[in-house]
């Protein structure tokens, strides 16, 4: 009998080797029927120790790491090009050795793309950043083959303009009018030929989706391009209806910490369709805190292993896109079985905190509970009960209570954290306004009030307390980590904000730069700033590794408060669960296969947030197309050498402005101050001056509006007063708003008691995606 495992490894590992499912792999390996038994063991033996890998697509791989003539690892974004990372095997404790990664330039990259895996030749010299280089030789497996583009006809032939900038030209897609399509039709292609640079591609027509513009076309598109599964396969939903059938409502389970009869309240958006973490709190005589954050008990229902498990792992997360929500799991099961509704007892999994008056954590305790929802509130009720408004709607005494009490405690933890050198980035989240054929009427700028820090706060004390408790007790859980900054990206992070006139005197320590955020929060450069120290850092992950949280300050931290919408979440609620119950032992994940389960939940979350740029992005350009000529006031975030990007102060789209419609002069671009310079006359434009624009052209195949210079609106000083530390300048604040109402981006708050709340509660957190 052959050596399987090594006659394995030799064939996965050649150079001309093309990802292949199993049964294609014993097919091409030449695996007698007799032995096939054998071959599967070595497979699943090789896949255990790391040797080889199964992708999300079911094909075997290479280990990721030197193969062959080359290097195999998946081609990640990176400013100029991509990179390839090839982690070396963790260990049983999850310890692994640093990332070797290799960065790849955009010409470098053959007929490959973003997401690929591929194999890389390592070459000579260095990136900007240090890293060494690489050229991609071949590509072991597409992350994707299907493509969403414009149709149309020229020189007797079908060709479609796929949507974006992924390729230079178009495909060609054979005779004129297959399928019955036609010009400006978006359809899907399948890509039989990749193009590269001395190449065209070749596909074929999969599907049309419909004519450009019309309702719906612009989800589907989304839809495609990034491969969201939308419905799920019948015997999931037979596995949640048979879930759903065997529940009782009514009855709390013997093993279960009976909570019902305690006070505890849910608060939400007023749209929220599930509601997946609800919150008790009190404090006895001597001035100690016990909050209670409870989650949703979705485990219970998502049995490790089933079809409904193996159907979220696929997933990874829900996708909420401006026109429908893709949910991870089946609404049986999210917005009912394990949706804490008020009234209802609902199956959850319990975190108790113990803090001393000042915020000290003291001590936590996990449990399995049973709690009924006491009232269910929206972000905007919970202010106006606190402070008597007379807007406030009525509740029990006993919830108007455990609010001021939440207030009180979210408060101090809320300035313990960021003594410890959390930052905050006010980036701006825009909510489309959509009329009845879900095109867009509006679009607003939403605020995030100080009702949505009490419950930023206890997630994150919640997800805390978790981890810490996980490490106590020795378990490897997967970990939601930001690692460090690169310091040369924070040292010109640094060079950009002097040159607005800010100082930073410190770029490696948080502190200094929260104090930053601070000062410019509210003046016209406050997006660019953020947007350029977002830039400067690096992407937040899913691993098994000790490497903390940057950003929030956390040395150990891990995501237990959404495992409706979040698979690693609900990873971590099994975990919680054995730990409880007393049968860990024994069934401690595998370190190497939990790290490549945490690798796929971050692409997996990636993709969710890139389709929801994307389609906001096309709504708004849609918006945009019919507006050519018309007008608006926008305010100056970026500056590069061919023009000016401008974002409007109503409806938050961004376009380019380029440098020759600039007027009166010739300008130059300065590196050094970040503005654009006037020859003769010496005048400037920077980030933060408010210019009037008019929508010149849409291009909605690139994705791109481009603007027409009409006036300046009011110019930003580039002189700073130093002792505030902000600017005097005229322009429209772009910075984020934070008071109750949810007006109009760009607009006006209104109101007496709205604007003292803004005053008082000014920097509101964010609880999604943290």
């Amino acid at each position: 009998m052959p050596n399987w495992p090594a006659a394995l490894a030799e064939f996965v590992s050649a150079a001309d080797y093309r990802a292949v499912k199993p049964v294609s792999l014993a097919k091409r390996m030449g695996v007698p029927k007799k032995e096939l038994h054998a071959f599967r063991d070595a497979l699943a033996a090789a896949v255990d120790s790391g040797e080889v890998l199964i992708s999300e697509q079911g094909r075997v791989l290479p280990r990721s790491g030197a193969a062959g003539d080359g290097v195999i690892g998946t081609l990640r974004k990176a400013p100029g090009g991509a990179t390839v990372n090839w982690p070396k095997q963790s260990n049983r404790e999850g310890k692994s050795d640093p990332d070797r990664k290799l960065f790849i330039d955009r010409d470098d990259f053959g007929s490959a793309l973003l997401g690929d895996t591929v194999r890389v030749k390592v070459t000579s010299g260095r990136n900007r950043d240090g890293l060494k280089r690489g050229l991609v030789i071949s590509v072991l497996e597409r992350a994707r083959t299907q493509f969403a583009g414009r149709y149309y006809e020229a020189d007797d032939r079908g060709w479609v303009e796929i949507q974006g900038r992924l390729f230079e030209q178009p495909v060609e897609v054979g005779d004129p009018g297959a399928k019955g399509v036609k010009t400006d039709d978006i359809i899907v292609v399948d890509l039989i030929r990749f193009p590269t640079s001395k190449r065209p591609g070749e596909g074929v027509i999969a599907d049309i989706l419909g004519q450009r513009g019309d309702a719906g076309v612009e989800t589907q598109q989304v839809i495609f391009e990034f491969g969201l599964p939308v419905e799920f396969p019948e015997e999931v939903m037979e596995e949640a209806r048979r879930q759903a059938a065997t529940w009782n409502p009514d009855e709390v389970p013997a093993d279960r910490d009976d909570l019902t009869g305690e006070t505890i309240i849910t608060i939400d958006p007023n749209d929220a369709r599930d509601f997946d973490d609800a919150i008790s709190l009190s404090q006895d005589e001597r001035g100690h805190w016990m909050l209670g954050v409870h989650i949703a008990d979705v485990g219970h229902f998502v049995e490790a292993g089933s079809v409904l498990d193996h159907e979220a792992r696929k997933r990874g997360t829900s996708v909420y896109l401006p026109t429908q929500v893709i949910p991870m799991l089946p609404e049986v099961i999210s917005n009912g079985l394990a949706s804490l509704q008020e009234g209802n007892i609902r199956l959850t999994k319990s975190v108790f905190i113990e803090y001393d008056p000042n915020g000290v954590f003291l001590g936590g305790r996990l449990a399995r509970t049973a709690i009924r929802n006491k009232k269910r509130l929206r972000y905007e009720e919970v202010l106006p009960i606190c402070d008597d408004a007379d807007d406030a709607i009525e509740v029990e005494p006993e919830v108007k209570a455990l609010l001021l009490r939440m207030r009180t405690l979210a408060r101090t933890l809320r300035k313990r954290r960021f003594r410890k050198g959390a930052l905050e980035l006010t980036m701006p989240e825009i909510k489309l306004r959509l009329g009845d054929d879900n095109e867009v009427v509006g679009a607003d700028e939403v605020d995030h009030d100080e009702s949505h820090q009490i419950i930023e706060e206890f997630m994150l004390a919640a997800n805390v307390a978790v981890a810490e408790e996980l490490l106590r007790q020795g378990v490897l859980f997967p970990r939601r980590a930001h690692p460090e900054p690169d310091p040369v990206r924070l040292t010109r992070f640094k060079e950009f904000v002097e040159a607005l006139g800010y100082q930073l005197p410190n770029e490696q320590d948080r502190r200094a730069i929260q104090k930053l955020l601070d000062r410019v929060e509210g003046t016209p450069e406050a997006p660019a700033v953020s947007f350029a120290l977002l830039r400067s850092m690096q992407q937040a992950i899913y691993t098994v590794e000790e490497i903390g949280h940057y950003a929030l300050a956390f040395e150990n931290y891990c995501h237990f408060t959404s495992p409706i919408r979040r698979y690693p979440d609900l990873m971590v609620h099994r975990l919680v669960d054995a730990l409880v119950q007393g049968h860990l032992g024994g069934r401690a994940p595998d370190p190497g296969r939990l790290e490549q389960i945490c690798e796929q939940c971050s692409d997996l979350s990636r993709r969710a947030e890139a389709a929801e740029r994307m389609l906001t992005e096309l709504k708004l350009i849609g918006y945009y197309a019919d507006r050519i000529g018309e007008t608006f006031p926008a305010v100056v975030t970026g500056v590069e050498r061919f023009g000016l990007f401008c974002r409007g102060t109503e409806i938050p789209v961004e376009g380019l402005l380029l440098t020759q419609s600039l007027p009166d002069d010739f300008y130059d671009y300065s590196r050094e101050t970040y503005c654009m310079v006037g020859r003769r006359t010496g005048k400037t434009f920077r980030l933060g001056d408010v210019v009037q624009v008019k929508v010149v052209e849409i291009d909605r195949d690139r994705r791109q509006i481009r603007f027409g210079f009409v006036k300046r609106l009011s110019e930003k000083d580039g002189s700073k007063d130093t002792s505030k530390g902000g600017s005097r300048g005229g322009g429209k604040s772009n910075g984020k708003s934070h008071g109750k109402s949810h007006g109009k981006a760009g607009g006006k708050k209104k109101g007496k008691s709205a604007k003292a709340r803004k005053d008082a509660n000014r920097r509101a957190g964010r609880k999604k995606n943290k």
